[in-house]
């Protein structure tokens, strides 16, 4: 796993707003940019065994594919979320970086509510 350490105060700050808005749901929090990948947060009922840096490849395409969405009727692009038989992955990209969150299931209105947070605290970096 790629770790170098990301400024403990966005850390901090990624992970309140995530349990703030997921509560009790919240499995995983993950940073990264171009160059790194750093969990944050994992819930103990879970195990380390997920390969960080083969999500983060794929997670890092986002910094890519955003351009193939801009101007469209769609509006800006805000996230992607992934469902899975387990739960959910939702990915914020802001600029140069950005988060990936696994939950357990939720509301729309909580994901809603997740990416403006989460695209909030990356946007103040």
């Amino acid at each position: 796993m790629v770790e170098n350490d990301i400024d403990p105060e966005l850390a901090e700050e990624l992970l309140s707003v995530c349990r703030t808005v997921v509560g009790d749901e919240l499995r995983s929090v993950t940073y990264f940019d171009e160059e790194r990948v750093e969990q944050v947060y994992l819930r103990s009922d879970l195990s380390r065994t997920a390969d960080l840096v083969g999500f983060a490849d794929h997670e890092r395409m986002g910094f890519r594919s955003q351009s193939a969405y801009r101007n469209t009727q769609l509006g800006e692009y805000e996230a992607t979320i992934r469902m899975f038989e387990n739960g959910f992955l939702t990915r914020v990209i802001e600029g140069e970086h950005g988060v990936w969150v696994t939950t357990d299931s939720h509301s729309i209105d909580r994901f809603e509510e997740l990416t403006t947070a989460l695209k909030s605290v990356l946007g103040d970096r």
